[in-house]
Parts: C-alpha cells; structure tokens; sequence
C-alpha cells in the first residue's frame, strides 16, 4: 500500500465587526460556487509575500473587500480534520487562524463592498437565538432546547470523545436551563452544541452521523461556508467577554456620540437589553466618556449631549471595561 503524504495549508480568516442603528453586522464575502452560502473574508498565508499572519489578513481583506482594517487580534488557530471538507476530504488540510476586527462604517462602505461582491450583514443572521434585546428568543424553547433535551437522553455512540460534563450539564451551563441563568459569552459553546447534536446544517454537510440520522433540520439561522458559522461565534465569545475589561466598544463608536447611542451599541454586541438609568450609572462609575459641550438633534427630539471616548483611561487603571450582565 503507498504511503499518504498529508499536506498542511495555513488559511486566514477575518471576522470584521461594526455596528450601525443598533444592528451588529459583520462583512460577508459571496460564494461563487455556492451562493446560498455566505463566508468570512478568507484566504491563505503566503510567507513569501506576507513577513507575518496579520499582514497576510489585512492584504487579503483588501483585496476581497477593499477595506482598510484598524483594530484587529488574534482569536484562535481552528485545525480540525475535515473543516475545509472536500469530496473524498482528500485535500490539503487547511489550519486557519482567526482574527476579529472591529470597524466603522462609512456612508460609502456599503456600495464599496457590493463592488467586491461582499456586504454587511447581521450577526443575528447567523444566532437569532442569541439575541434577547426583546426578550427570550421564542426559537429556544419552540425548537432548540426540545431537540437538545432528546439528544441528551440519548445513549453517545462508543467513538464519540469523551466529556467531563454529561450532555444534561453542559446543555444546562451553556443555555441557562433551571436555575442557571444565559450567559452571553456562552457564544461559541452553544452553537458547538448545536453541531454536535447534527441539529444545524453545517454539521449534516460535513456528514456526522447525528445530523445524517435525522430527517429534517430545523432551521437554525443562515449556515456558512466550511466552519466559518464556528469561527463566528468564537468572536461573538470573544467580543462580548472583552466588553468587560476592555473599552473595545469605542473602536465601534464615532468621535462623538450620546449615551443613548452608546447603550445601542452595547446592547447590540452583548444581545441584552439593559436599564437606560443603571447604564448611564454604570459608564458614570467607570469614567469612561467625557462631555464635549456639544448637543446633538439627530432624534429630532430634544438635543442630546455629545461625549467622547477618555483615552488618559487606558493609563490610569488595568482593565476599563462595562461590567455588563455576565455569569
């Protein structure tokens, strides 16, 4: 029998994020060979080319969406056997190591990314279940937790890797059953959950036998190209824990804003809708904004202080963050 060569290819990802009227929307690039399906700006690192990973991520950003990327980090090395799946998942075996960005939009953005056959679209695309700004997502109770809760009693087949939490615990922690409470940086647990269960569309492509073995699926948000829906959550975890302890925010917010404008756009990262008093309480408290005399009347209501984000912040204390819902 001849000997196999496995060869590696390095890919890199972006998950850019901005946030516009309240909707946290991230740039997707179109599927020429599927158009049903969305990815994330992608493409491998070219060491001859690119001196290092990030310089090889903001190249290939602009040459698929013609954006300039500003803050950008690291978030995971995604190696998995068989997420770049192909027939017969003989290919290359494509390492990626992902990257969240975090961005402004322009009034032009929008039409320059049409022009690279990229758009912006809403994370909640993607995890309609992981926004509770209005309330408990009825998609939870109507269709997730029943099919979880079945799955659960189910007895694991000998092949699969073993847990240290039962199926019941991990479904409890991850999506808040009985007396735990939701945990929005639970992001990327949850919908690997999800997959292992072979209840989204992702995990029957990649042909595991949990979603093979059911007749239909429900629908589970729109699924993406290889395990770019994965790559996703990892930075909506990342994201929204990072709120926390850093001031990230303000990477998505212009020079100057209301409080008003600035609780939307925590609300839209975080999915949780929070009490305009304690918010404005909670920002006062960390000493993160400054007032910059002016008013706005972009409402049309009555005119609204205008703050900026106090960059001295970053000099003064460790971690300046908004302490916003949490375990």
């Amino acid at each position: 029998m001849p000997h196999r060569h496995a060869s590696i290819e390095i890919g890199l990802n972006a998950v850019i994020v901005s946030v516009t009227d309240g909707v946290p929307q991230i740039v997707h690039v179109d599927d020429a060979r599927d158009a049903a399906l969305d990815s994330l700006p992608f493409g491998p690192f070219d060491p001859i080319h690119h001196k290092t990973f990030e310089i090889g991520l903001r190249a290939w950003v602009e040459n698929q969406t013609a954006l300039r990327l500003g803050y950008v980090e690291q978030l995971y090395t995604f190696g998995d056997r068989g997420r770049h799946r192909v027939t017969g998942d003989e290919g290359p075996h494509v390492v990626s190591v992902g990257y969240l960005a975090l961005t402004r939009q322009t009034p032009d953005s929008e039409n320059t990314l049409a022009r690279h056959n990229s758009a912006w679209r809403s994370w909640y695309d993607y995890f309609p279940w992981e926004d509770w700004r209005n309330g408990r997502p009825a998609l939870l109770d109507n269709e997730i937790l029943p099919a979880l809760e079945v799955w659960a009693e189910e007895t694991p087949s000998p092949d699969e890797t073993p847990k240290p939490l039962s199926r019941q615990e991990r479904i409890r922690l991850a999506f808040g059953t009985e007396a735990t409470s939701w945990d929005e940086e639970r992001a990327l647990e949850r919908f690997e959950l999800l997959y292992e269960a072979g209840l989204i569309l992702e995990a029957k492509r990649d042909g595991r036998p949990a979603a093979l073995a059911r007749d239909t699926l429900p629908f589970l948000g729109a699924s993406m190209r290889f395990d770019h829906r994965r790559v996703l959550a990892t930075a909506i975890s990342r994201l929204r824990g990072k709120l926390k302890y850093r001031p990230v925010i303000f990477e998505l917010m212009p020079e100057t804003f209301t409080l008003t404008e600035l609780q939307t756009s925590v609300e839209a990262i975080s999915g949780r809708h929070l009490h305009k008093q304690n918010f404005r309480r909670l920002v006062e408290n960390a000493d993160l904004v400054e007032p910059t005399g002016a008013t706005s009347t972009a409402t049309g209501g009555r005119p609204a202080a205008l703050f900026r984000f106090r960059h001295q912040l970053m000099s003064e204390r460790p971690a300046p963050g908004l302490r916003v819902g949490g375990r």
